[in-house]
């Protein structure tokens, strides 16, 4: 066995669920086990688990036949144990000081913590209170700063251009307008990229304010040259360049007011301005379940036995990340509260543009 900084880890799942979590958990535990000989704890539910002390040693066997199956061994949660500062009767703690205390009751010398924006927030500001913490980047949404790419995207993406392509025969065969709305929260890498890997006609993102006119302008001239059908992307943080200048407080009112979800706006709106037919289909969960593509198991490989090299050395305080096909290592306040958005001249929306894709502009 190989010298290592760290004798015994604990690793958890947090946030939403995504293709690749099991393969990211399996690289870093056997690499652990076999090359270092450390002992690995698994924490259920994610930073809750942690928390409540819920937590089990694991073995290589734990880990057998897990490489190709979606969501987490681990279970998860979207526990943000910073949020509160009420204390448990019983124990008269706060969720961060339990979180401390239970980190030392289990005697880890380091935690591993795989998730998006919100877990690696929480990483960063655990190893600011004196935790040794390394982050795996996972996101569908693509959206963490300082990783050319996250695990679980490129599955979500495979998920939505597949429904995409399915969406195509229904749209021509009643030559309506099918909009389809995709995950990604704030950003629009996973509508940009599904939408020009499907073909979309229109792809809308929340990067690019939308105007319905020059949609409605599209679709319609779609129609004249001879293609009586269209089909729309639609992230689901996509809003119009009316809503663009809201404040943040006023945009957020007016969307939980909001009886439906944004397709739907979409949908009503080229109604009334084409008078085409529209149907609209949201994916939701679809895109985060099932099983990895063998891009994502690579990728969460990758970042695992990454991930467990650092911790041998002790490079805590960081998150495993990918730039120019190289895994790398970056820190955690660099990445914490912060959203990877689609630049306005990114090269795919370039390419959109020049294939005759509308974005709404």
């Amino acid at each position: 066995m190989r010298d290592s900084a760290v004798k015994t880890l604990g690793i958890l799942t947090s946030g939403g669920d995504a293709p690749g979590l099991n393969a990211a958990l399996r690289g870093v535990a056997r690499t652990a086990i076999n090359e270092y000989g450390m002992k690995v704890i698994g924490i259920e539910k994610g930073y809750r688990g942690l928390i409540e002390g819920k937590a089990k040693v694991l073995t290589g066997e734990d880990f057998s036949g897990i490489l190709t199956r979606g969501g987490t061994i681990l279970g998860t949660s979207r526990e943000k144990p910073f949020k509160s500062t009420g204390r448990n009767p019983e124990t008269g703690r706060t969720p961060v000081e339990s979180i401390i205390h239970n980190y030392n009751e289990l005697g880890l010398d380091a935690l591993v913590v795989l998730g998006g924006n919100g877990t690696i927030t929480t990483a960063s500001l655990l190893a600011k209170e004196g935790l040794n913490v390394i982050g795996l980047p996972k996101t569908i949404d693509n959206d963490l700063v300082e990783t050319d790419i996250t695990f679980g995207f490129h599955t979500a993406v495979s998920v939505a251009t597949e429904a995409i392509d399915r969406l195509h025969t229904t749209a021509h065969s009643h030559n309506r307008i099918m909009i389809i709305e995709v995950m990604g929260h704030k950003a629009g890498w996973l509508g940009l990229y599904a939408g020009i890997a499907g073909g979309g006609d229109v792809i809308l993102i929340p990067e690019i304010p939308y105007k319905i006119e020059p949609i409605a302008a599209h679709i319609k001239k779609r129609r004249e040259e001879g293609h009586p059908f269209s089909i729309v992307v639609v992230a689901e943080g996509a809003l119009s360049e009316d809503e663009s200048f809201m404040e943040k407080k006023e945009f957020k009112r007016r969307r939980a007011e909001m009886p439906y979800s944004i397709a739907y706006r979409v949908a009503k709106e080229l109604e009334a301005a084409t008078d085409i037919e529209s149907r609209v289909t949201v994916l939701g969960y679809l895109q985060r379940g099932g099983t990895p593509v063998p891009y994502d198991r690579v990728l969460a490989t990758q970042f695992g036995t990454t991930a467990a090299h650092m911790l041998a050395a002790g490079d805590f305080g960081k998150m495993v990340a990918l730039r120019n096909g190289l895994p790398t290592a970056v820190p955690l306040d660099k990445v914490a509260g912060k959203i990877k958005k689609v630049p306005y001249n990114h090269p795919l929306l370039i390419s959109g543009r020049e294939v005759g894709t509308c974005f709404g502009e």
